[in-house]
């Protein structure tokens, strides 16, 4: 699963690198709209809780336990980064904000953007 977005990302960089600066503009303009996992995890929750309340609220009680549940997986992943749905955002090819800065970073260098930085300015 990290191994095919890894791929995808390579394969996109050697695309931009071979392409041109104006292709890498275009894809750093996309970077900048890509949702993350903590984003689409945040999408989800917000539903469902949103959904859970609802049918709490309009059909049975028993419902409200959906929010619940939504609020302590959110917790849980505040606290150790484990979420229920993780492993299906990942395979649904959706990449950590990391990833993301990792892939513009990489897109910036192969432009040039760091041509002619101070390499030995004092630390």
């Amino acid at each position: 699963m990290l191994r095919r977005i890894d791929d995808d990302t390579a394969a996109r960089l050697e695309t931009c690198a071979s392409a041109g600066p104006a292709l890498t503009g275009e894809r750093l303009n996309e970077l900048d709209r890509e949702w993350d996992t903590d984003r689409a995890i945040e999408a989800e929750a917000s539903l469902v809780a949103l959904a859970g309340l609802a049918l709490g609220i309009l059909v049975r009680p028993a419902f409200l336990a959906i929010p619940a549940a939504v609020g302590a997986a959110v917790f849980a992943h505040a606290l150790s980064g484990w979420y229920p749905l993780l492993p299906v955002f990942r395979r649904l090819g959706i990449r950590s904000a990391r990833e993301i800065e990792r892939e513009r970073y990489a897109l910036k260098a192969v432009r040039g953007d760091f041509q002619g930085m101070n390499t030995n300015a004092p630390r």
